[in-house]
């Protein structure tokens, strides 16, 4: 049984808990639950968030729980995981989230999860599969956050760049969620014009900035947490009110894009169910080529994450 308007954060760290705030503030459901291994720790970030629901006031009831609050939340959100260090690719991550989350996983199995479950754990797109795997679940209702960040960031600097309104730019960071990703410039569209209609843009100098800004904030600040949590809380909302909406995340491919059987982040559209269908957007051959590479990058870390999965005590499925 479903409760509609519940969203259950698994993970009450940086992340999390902005998250669950950007969600409280956006009003994209009625009842937002903390949970995490450290309980004291996910009830004072539940009291912070739900004060700050004052100004203005917010109906949003933010509160902390247990793991018991997953199985019949309208989504569950994986956000366990330690914080990214400078220096530290989000691949280097894997074998500590893994350690992590095989024993929520156990956890999540006692129980069947009655909802969609989305991870923002790095690295994104192993964890999603591994997630998807380890609950045995469907790909619609088990997928990752993917690229949808990197595209955002993309945008900005589109923006900056050229002048115009971050909402009349559409493009796409497809692949990993990391430093293999890669942009359809052949998709790019902003203001209504193709990308070559933009002399003073340089693709090479955009990659890079994409996928270094993440790393440029981690040795900024310890943390990344405003873009994650503000781009699952429009996530969420699109899902929870139907909207159709299509957004780049990480999706066990099956076929599309002449991949099949991991995660990788594309264009999806998204309503109530879930994932309700891969959008395949024409890619130049050298953007396949792009994408197959930064796929063969993820099918190598996904292997590892299959193998730590048959160790005793791992994550099964």
């Amino acid at each position: 049984m479903i409760v509609p308007g519940k969203i259950t954060v698994v993970g009450a760290g940086h992340v999390g808990s902005h998250c669950a705030m950007a969600l409280a503030f956006a009003g994209v459901v009625s009842e937002v639950v903390l949970t995490d291994i450290d309980g004291v720790k996910a009830q004072a970030q539940a009291w912070d968030v739900a004060d700050a629901l004052s100004f203005p006031p917010s109906s949003c009831r933010v509160r902390a729980g247990t793991i018991e609050d997953c199985f019949d939340a309208e989504i569950v959100v994986i956000a366990v995981g330690e914080a990214r260090r400078p220096g530290q690719t989000r691949l280097d991550m894997l074998d500590n989230s893994l350690h992590m989350l095989q024993g929520l996983l156990h956890q999540l199995r006692a129980h069947p999860v009655a909802g969609l479950v989305i991870t923002i754990t790095n690295p994104a797109d192993i964890v999603a599969d591994f997630v998807r795997r380890g609950l045995g679940l469907p790909r619609h209702r088990v997928f990752g956050t993917g690229t949808l960040l990197d595209t955002a960031r993309l945008v900005r600097l589109l923006s900056e760049q050229t002048g115009v309104a971050r909402a009349d730019i559409q493009a796409w960071v497809l692949g990993e969620h990391g430093d293999s990703s890669m942009v359809a410039f052949s998709q790019v569209r902003i203001g209504g014009r193709g990308f070559e209609a933009w002399e003073d843009l340089d693709p090479r100098a955009l990659v890079v900035q994409t996928r270094r800004t993440g790393m440029d904030i981690v040795e900024g600040k310890a943390s990344t947490e405003f873009g994650i949590g503000q781009a699952l809380a429009v996530l969420c909302g699109a899902i929870v009110n139907d909207e159709r909406r299509v957004f780049p995340l990480s999706v066990a491919l099956e076929g599309e894009y002449g991949v099949t059987g991991f995660h990788a982040g594309v264009p999806c559209l998204v309503g109530k169910s879930g994932i309700q269908s891969v959008i395949e957007v024409p890619l130049t051959p050298d953007e396949r080529a792009q994408f197959q590479a930064s796929c063969e990058v993820l099918q190598t870390y996904v292997h590892r994450a299959h193998a730590f999965g048959s160790l005793p005590g791992g994550s099964h499925g």
